[in-house]
């Protein structure tokens, strides 16, 4: 089964002078993922705020959507090098989800339905640089692209923007994730193309 949609259609011509050294735009949006896609039911969704003391803060599907959202337009970039400029997504901002969050802790691991994890330090996700989106381009996000919900981090490189997010463990030590584990970057700055551990 192939990992990448039927609608991509390749390479193009970059024509913005703000795309990130290596990458080539793209109108599509291509689905690339480790494994099948988990199809998770929103009267079932929950996510979870996990702090290093344990105490947790938690939020059904019908919460979240009752919080504060909004609709930043940001440009994303992934690591096998396509950008995608100007994408509109809907969604709560971890400013907000924070708000009543006591921690003292300097690194996240995300996690989702399906197993998958990815880390970062606690501030990407903060100061309006990270949402639980749920909406992109006016329609629900599908579960190709990680509905009924995903972080999204668009600073990094995409394989940080965790699709069917779950939730988010706090700690004093940096945990690697899935695709850190295997030998991607740890942060993954799409300007400073950091891509590989080694990069």
């Amino acid at each position: 089964m192939s990992i990448v949609s039927r609608g991509f259609r390749g390479r193009r011509e970059p024509s913005d002078e703000d795309l990130p050294p290596g990458q080539y735009l793209t109108s599509d949006f291509p689905v690339l993922q480790a494994g099948p896609t988990p199809l998770v039911r929103r009267e079932e969704w929950r996510f979870t705020i996990r702090t290093e003391v344990g105490a947790e803060t938690s939020w059904t599907w019908r919460e979240l959507l009752d919080l504060p959202s909004e609709r930043p337009t940001v440009d994303i970039h992934c690591v096998t090098r396509w950008s995608k400029l100007g994408t509109t997504w809907q969604g709560v901002s971890l400013d907000t989800l924070f708000e009543d969050v006591e921690t003292v802790a300097d690194h996240a691991l995300v996690r989702s339905h399906g197993g998958y994890t990815t880390n970062l330090p606690l501030e990407d996700l903060l100061d309006g640089k990270a949402w639980i989106a749920y909406r992109f381009e006016g329609e629900d996000l599908p579960a190709e692209h990680g509905g009924p919900a995903r972080l999204l981090v668009p600073h990094l490189y995409f394989w940080k923007s965790a699709k069917w997010v779950s939730g988010i463990d706090l700690g004093h030590e940096d945990e690697p994730g899935f695709w850190e584990s295997l030998g991607y970057h740890n942060y993954g700055d799409p300007w400073r193309e950091q891509r590989y551990s080694d990069d």
